[in-house]
């Protein structure tokens, strides 16, 4: 039996890049997935994208899952709930909430001054990449307290305190991080609804791979045009640790915090598809520097230890 049979998932922003790969992954162990987005056949919602909602919901299948499509905006409410709607009628519950709805490709401008930042762009982002997080978990979750268990799964970039090279996309990934120990504390009284953060390294992404003019077959190329290529990973290595974070019986105590794939893979000992273990993490610390990445780790832990101590038994409960 496969680990994830007869569970039901939802990935919120699954036409491409880490969406589709974890929707994939957890088909692969055995879940019905809700693969949501904006892009369907015929009618790509950003840019000239060729991915389709239409095709990660076949690649599910293909999987061993079953991969159920629907056309979603997540900005929208009333589009939420009617999927949410779908989810309880058509299944009767949902154990497994992925948020990863993004859509700021084109929308972030890096290395460009707060004091010059575009406010449009700024702030559709903020309504793409957050509040549609919060909109989606707003109707998404009531599923799980009905049986009073389940996953929430916030993907975000980075597990650091570290500035992300723009200020509304620092805001969002920062964010993201901190919607997860939101969700976590007022779930408190829950101990078996789970809400936490996961981060990707340098994603390898069909968008990425674009970008340097390589395909997955030849993708080492691509280091010729940015040397940090090297470390990257595929889009199934976080995949592959949000699956394993679904099957984990323990995950409640990883509540409000924020866990990487790399991080994730030597807990749980899975590997990427070439078979690899990338560590973001470690290459990150080897070539910016120790003295920076262990200082902001150690802010950012002492944050975590601090504020997130969600998992234990003496957890305050007023």
């Amino acid at each position: 039996m496969k680990p994830l049979e007869g569970q039901v998932a939802l990935v919120a922003g699954a036409t491409r890049g880490a969406g589709r790969a974890i929707a994939m992954m957890l088909g692969e162990a055995g879940a019905t997935v809700y693969c949501t987005g904006r892009s369907v056949r015929g009618k790509p919602a950003t840019g000239t994208r060729p991915e389709t909602i239409e095709e990660t919901a076949e690649l599910v299948s293909k999987r061993g899952g079953r991969g159920i499509w629907v056309q979603v905006d997540h900005t929208v409410e009333s589009q939420v709930a009617a999927l949410c709607e779908q989810v309880k009628r058509e299944q009767g519950k949902l154990d497994v909430l992925v948020n990863d709805v993004w859509g700021g490709d084109e929308l972030t401008e890096f290395s460009v001054p707060f004091w010059k930042l575009a406010p449009e762009k700024g702030r559709l982002m903020l309504d793409r990449a957050i509040y549609s997080h919060i909109l989606t978990s707003r109707y998404a979750v009531p599923l799980m307290l009905e049986r009073d268990r389940g996953l929430i799964v916030e993907i975000t970039d980075g597990d650091t305190f570290g500035y992300r090279g723009n200020l509304f996309y620092d805001l969002v990934k920062m964010s993201i991080i901190r919607l997860a120990f939101t969700m976590a504390w007022e779930l408190r009284r829950h101990p078996k609804i789970t809400a936490l953060a996961v981060t990707p390294g340098f994603l390898r992404s069909e968008a990425m791979l674009e970008h340097f003019g390589v395909t997955e077959a030849n993708w080492r190329d691509g280091v010729a045009k940015e040397p940090h290529f090297i470390a990257s990973e595929t889009p199934f290595y976080v995949g592959r640790a949000v699956a394993a974070l679904a099957a984990d019986p323990n995950v409640a105590s990883k509540a409000g915090r924020v866990y990487s794939s790399w991080g994730l893979a030597k807990e749980y000992g899975f590997k990427d598809e070439d078979g690899s273990q990338p560590d973001w993490g470690r290459y990150f610390r080897e070539t910016f520097g120790r003295s920076y990445a262990v200082a902001d780790q150690a802010a950012y832990a002492s944050w975590q230890n601090g504020l997130m101590e969600i998992a234990y038994p003496d957890w305050p409960k007023e």
